[in-house]
């Protein structure tokens, strides 16, 4: 498989065994990287791309792959830009950042600066006719020699003396020419896709952005391919648990293939910038490339595409950046670590360990920096790379494992590997373990159909592949063959349809999934129900234990899960406790009811455990 560009080939230097000097010598050999400028727009090109930046707000107006061009402007705005672009304040600077005649013609950059003099910025999904953000906003574009891409970030500056805000979606967005015709998200969402297919639900084409940092369209026909590839997702938000769009095709003017970058959004759960009066805040969206590439085949091209990330995410951060409080990489540290699961059932790891540090409300944070690294380590050994200083709480969470670490006050300096030392993990446990079900993961993917969430009528197939709802038996049933993974309002209705962005439009009778278990003697104490939800949609569930209403699980503010066909958002935990004589010797079934209503209005488990506490009474 051959990929024409000069990138791949001297990222591949040194896996074919070649030295240091062949490979600066090939890079030498590229064009030098020039930037020109008129009135109204900057140039920067290098042999092979060619990208114009307008002065007046920071949108690429052109970018030319070896005088191919790659967007379009028949959407009505420009081919590639930021929601928070830098018109509507009180002034513009513009200004070359990086000049390539001082280095060689190795890398150029361009700068446009939005001032805002307090003044609300950005026109994006969610804002006021007037502007949403009071922040300074500088929007750069940077080429090097041989680049097959450019690269482009933002940096926000929240002066104190602007007013108090809270930002609404912000995000990139590239609009591209009509012959991409081949959209690549992920392994299952990967298919042919031009422009006379209708456009779909674009919520359909979601998906975590911490596992998928190279995505975008290709063409069958042109054999280029343009690619958005995330180097690190340290300036995005929610943490490595977040689904957000990465792909879809426009629908207002014309059928335009996007590719976006979301770094604040509403979308399952959503995240939060809010800022006071007075508070000095300042972040570095990006940078992140605009990746071009050619090969034999859409698939070809997309596996490059991933490749490259990999050799961008081991250049992070990078050294020519110099903005904001984007940390230098000599500035960087690491904070390691071992921690240690105290814990009466499961005696070591039993999956990877997600290791972070962040801010509080990690979930929903966008406002701050994240740095998050996988274990897999059985030991609970961990690292994590590549930190800015600052103070933050050390958050982990295991597949396997119910809830989650969390130690606060964690001071990380410039330059330093801080070891933390062992740190004790002791899940909390209310009692002797009765049951569980599902794989404690943050996802409900493990049950049936949760590797096909994205599929818009997905919970209309429900009633056919459980037409007597869920009845399941511990020890004799399997999560993967007997439990739907969207508890949702039985449809009733064969007319029912899916309605783009408005997911099943239906109602359906109440849903009761019932779990069926043995109890060696009649219990005493306290029964203690715990979920652990990743979808939310309706308010609360009704329990049943024996065929005896026993109260309500109320639920936590809905995330748009199952609506917006998805798998995974917030995660939380809910526990539901009842007298254990509820309970019997022998047979028992305790029932889990979503009431009649909207086929939307459901709740996604990731997971399940009844316990029991005997040397406890309920309070009656």
């Amino acid at each position: 498989m051959k990929i024409r560009t000069i990138s791949i080939v001297l990222a591949l230097l040194p896996l074919l065994g070649f030295a240091a000097a062949p490979r600066a010598a090939l890079r030498a050999q590229a064009s030098a990287v020039s930037v020109t400028e008129n009135a109204t727009s900057f140039t920067l090109s290098n042999g092979i791309v060619t990208v114009r930046i307008l002065k007046n707000n920071g949108d690429i107006r052109s970018l030319q792959y070896k005088g191919t061009e790659i967007l379009t402007d028949q959407s009505g705005h420009a081919g590639g830009y930021w929601s928070h672009d830098t018109t509507g304040g009180k002034a513009i600077e513009t200004k070359v950042t990086i000049d390539p005649v001082r280095n060689g013609g190795e890398r150029a950059e361009v700068s446009v600066k939005g001032i805002s003099g307090g003044i609300k910025m950005g026109h994006g999904p969610g804002a006021a006719a007037d502007g949403d953000f009071p922040a300074d906003i500088d929007i750069r574009y940077t080429l090097g020699r041989g680049d097959s891409g450019v690269y482009t970030y933002c940096i926000f500056d929240h002066r104190p003396e602007y007013p108090a805000a809270t930002m609404t979606e912000a995000r990139y967005a590239a609009k591209l020419a009509d012959f991409f015709d081949w959209m690549s998200i992920d392994a299952h969402r990967n298919k042919y896709y031009p422009e006379e297919i209708p456009g779909e639900d674009k919520y359909v084409y979601t998906a975590l952005q911490s596992e998928n940092r190279a995505y975008g369209f290709s063409s069958t026909t042109r054999k280029i391919g343009f690619f958005l590839i995330n180097p690190s997702v340290e300036y995005l938000s929610g943490g490595p648990t977040k689904p957000e769009f990465l792909d879809h095709r426009d629908t207002t003017r014309v059928q335009a293939p996007v590719v976006l970058n979301y770094w604040r959004s509403s979308h399952y759960g959503g995240a939060n910038v809010t800022v006071a009066a007075g508070e000095q805040w300042t972040k570095v969206i990006g940078p992140f490339l605009l990746y071009i590439n050619e090969g034999p085949g859409p698939m070809a091209m997309w596996r490059e595409a991933r490749t490259r990330a990999d050799v961008e995410a081991a250049k992070w951060p990078y050294g020519w950046v110099d903005a904001g409080n984007y940390t230098k990489p000599a500035e960087r540290s690491t904070v390691k670590g071992r921690l240690t699961l105290k814990d009466s059932v499961t005696k070591k790891f039993p999956g990877k360990i997600m290791v972070g540090l962040a801010q509080r409300a990690w979930q929903t944070d966008a406002k701050n920096y994240q740095f998050w690294a996988r274990s897999d380590n059985a030991d609970g050994t961990f690292a994590i790379p590549k930190v800015s200083p600052g103070s933050y709480t050390l958050y982990a969470f295991a597949d396997g494992v119910l809830g989650e670490f969390s130690k606060a006050n964690i001071t990380v300096g410039s330059a330093k590997t801080v070891d933390l030392g062992e740190l004790a993990w002791e899940p909390v446990r209310r009692g002797r373990q009765v049951w569980e079900i599902g794989v404690a993961n943050r996802t409900g993917a493990e049950f049936v159909a949760g590797d096909r969430f994205f599929e818009p009528d997905i919970t209309l197939q429900y009633p056919k592949l459980f037409p007597g709802d869920v009845t399941y038996t511990i020890g004799e049933s399997q999560h993967a063959k007997d439990w739907f993974y969207a508890h949702v309002p039985h449809n009733t209705d064969p007319t029912a349809k899916v309605e783009p962005f408005r997911g099943v439009v239906s109602n359906g009778r109440a849903t009761p999934y019932a779990i069926r278990f043995r109890m060696d003697a009649a219990p005493r104490g306290t029964a203690v129900l715990r979920l652990a939800i990743c979808g939310t949609g309706t308010r609360a569930l009704e329990v049943s234990v024996n065929g005896n209403a026993t109260g309500q699980v109320q639920l936590g503010p809905g995330d748009g899960v199952i609506t917006r066909h998805q798998v995974q958002g917030l995660w939380y935990e809910r526990q539901f406790e009842f007298d254990a004589s509820k309970l019997k010797a022998g047979e028992n079934t305790l029932t889990l009811t979503v009431p009649a209503g909207p086929v939307n209005n459901g709740v996604v488990y990731d997971y399940l455990r009844l316990e029991l506490d005997e040397g406890r009474v309920v309070a009656r």
